[in-house]
């Protein structure tokens, strides 16, 4: 095992210790829980199966896609949709991005895509 790839394991470990006692001690919602857990998941799966350099864009992708989505459902329940709707497209763009990477990743990207026709499957 390369070095970078050892490194890489212990800052991952060491990452997802100090996510887990931050969530218990800032004050979240479930859904942001939920959240985070997807994207911590999400992030270690394409670490140790793709090739570094598509895991780095796909991940950069993600913290995006997520980052968007979040102000979307901020702004739905501020009651804002037209706000939502455009940070929704923002989180789209970034989601085909990371699909165009990797085709068959994404499946619960593909159908939300798909299910507010933001994206016309083959």
């Amino acid at each position: 095992m390369s070095r970078s790839r050892i490194n890489g394991n212990f800052i991952d470990r060491t990452f997802s210790i100090v996510a887990n006692i931050l969530l218990g001690i800032i004050p979240t919602t479930s859904g942001e829980k939920k959240a985070f857990t997807y994207y911590r998941d999400e992030y270690k799966k394409e670490y140790i199966t793709e090739p570094y350099e598509i895991v780095n864009s796909q991940v950069r992708f993600f913290r995006k896609e997520f980052f968007y989505s979040d102000r979307g459902e901020q702004a739905i329940l501020e009651g804002d949709s037209e706000i939502a709707e455009d940070w929704f497209n923002k989180a789209a763009e970034y989601w085909k991005q990371a699909i165009a990477l990797t085709p068959d990743n994404y499946i619960e990207a593909r159908n939300w895509l798909k299910i507010t026709k933001r994206f016309k499957l083959e």
